[in-house]
């Protein structure tokens, strides 16, 4: 199946997930993402609003900030296509709605970080398989965003059950997942372990 065709099954599926479906999966998942080790000794978290039936984020961005973490937001770079800042995210932090509809910071160069500056970087994602590949939308911002990333900092998916996928189609240069977290299961991609 073509990545176009998997996209619209594995959407359409999560936007047929009711609210309490939604609030439950959200709150297993901030559970599960708040007891990563390498989030307990992060400083810097990037982490995403949820859009189009995606895992609420919101339990786990108050989580961090209940933890004392600096939490980031990604703001679509003004003038290097394809490519995402990070501009800190607080409760009083002034947003505005960026070209996909997806609410963003206010660009501020007061409040960017660095990429490599990042501990660990959550990213939103369609589908995964259990070999940590992910399925995004197909503009590669995460896929360039991780590539500027230090090399010991940690990328986490966090999905539903729903958009596991058999067997995603890959590329050369597809790097997988350390870690992808939906409510029932923490899959160690990296280390090739089955899911727990």
């Amino acid at each position: 199946m073509q990545p176009r065709q998997i996209r619209q099954q594995v959407r359409q599926a999560r936007r047929q997930l009711s609210g309490e479906q939604q609030h439950q999966a959200a709150q297993a998942v901030m559970a599960k993402f708040m007891m990563l080790p390498d989030v307990i000794n992060a400083e810097h978290i990037a982490l995403y609003l949820s859009f189009d039936g995606e895992l609420d984020t919101r339990p786990v961005i108050a989580a961090c900030w209940q933890a004392e973490k600096s939490v980031y937001l990604p703001v679509i770079h003004p003038f290097s296509r394809g490519h995402l800042l990070f501009l800190h995210y607080s409760p009083s932090t002034a947003m505005c709605i960026n070209r996909y509809g997806i609410a963003e910071p206010v660009l501020d160069i007061r409040t960017l970080i660095p990429s490599s500056k990042l501990d660990v970087i959550t990213t939103p994602l369609v589908a995964f398989d259990s070999s940590g590949q992910r399925l995004g939308m197909g503009g590669g911002y995460y896929d360039r965003t991780l590539g500027l990333c230090a090399p010991d900092a940690v990328a986490v998916g966090l999905a539903h059950d729903c958009q596991h996928w058999s067997e995603l189609p890959t590329e050369q240069w597809d790097i997988p997942l350390p870690h992808i977290l939906t409510p029932s299961q923490h899959w160690h991609c990296s280390a090739s372990l089955p899911p727990t």
